[in-house]
């Protein structure tokens, strides 16, 4: 049967091993997301947002429960098909930005695409157009130590939607952003989201990040405890 979900996620649980014992971090997540969503996870520190976030993005796998991506079930993937699904169809947004200092805006926007092989003009084209979307082309070539936090904030995006991934994963993206910078960010994101196409999933607790949002989705001790659309 033909569906609109681009992810889905079945009876999640995710538990770690704390001393002798182990801690239950999610338990028992239901959730769909669409294609085109711009969504979040919110609560409080310790409720679980970015151990999901990280579950959907295969940075980690789940202990209990299915995760499918495109209909195909990512949970138990191997190492290399988890590489292989982030390098093709997942980006990334961290709050800490992890750019290359020594490297230039161009170069950090650039290095996902090394990953595919592109050729060297087809990768610049993409490089540009992505540095164009969030208003950077014009100081490409300038070294990431030498730039503000919210250019900063703006290079990653630009890495993150260089290669036009299905799904962009955003975890705090505003946390380290004055009220006028994470604004800024957020018009960025919400305009990819609708030209785009994009799927955004946001990890925050922000209210400046969660008026944007078009679904909210609560967490609260590892579980999800409301999910309202707007």
């Amino acid at each position: 049967m033909e569906t609109n979900n681009l992810i889905e996620l079945n009876n999640v649980t995710k538990k770690f091993l704390v001393g002798d014992g182990e801690f239950t971090a999610l338990s028992n997540i239901n959730l769909q997301f669409s294609k085109g969503e711009f969504s979040g996870l919110i609560g409080p520190s310790g409720s679980g947002k970015t151990t999901l976030l990280n579950l959907i993005g295969a940075l980690d796998d789940t202990s209990e429960g299915s995760i499918e991506i495109n209909g195909k079930n990512i949970a138990n993937n191997s190492d290399e098909d988890s590489a292989l699904l982030r390098n093709e169809h997942i980006g990334f947004i961290f709050q800490s930005y992890n750019l290359l200092p020594v490297y230039s805006i161009y170069e950090n926007v650039e290095f996902p695409l090394l990953l595919q092989k592109l050729p060297k003009a087809q990768r610049k084209e993409m490089v540009m157009q992505a540095l164009k979307w969030v208003g950077l082309e014009d100081i490409a070539d300038k070294k990431t130590s030498q730039i503000s936090g919210g250019q900063a904030q703006r290079v990653a995006i630009a890495r993150s939607i260089v290669k036009k991934p299905q799904i962009i994963l955003a975890d705090e993206p505003t946390a380290n952003l004055d009220s006028a910078n994470a604004y800024k960010v957020m018009d960025i994101l919400k305009k990819l989201n609708e030209e785009l196409g994009i799927t955004f999933i946001f990890s925050s607790h922000d209210s400046k990040v969660i008026k944007y949002l078009k679904r909210v989705i609560s967490l609260e001790d590892g579980k999800v405890v409301n999910d309202e659309k707007k």
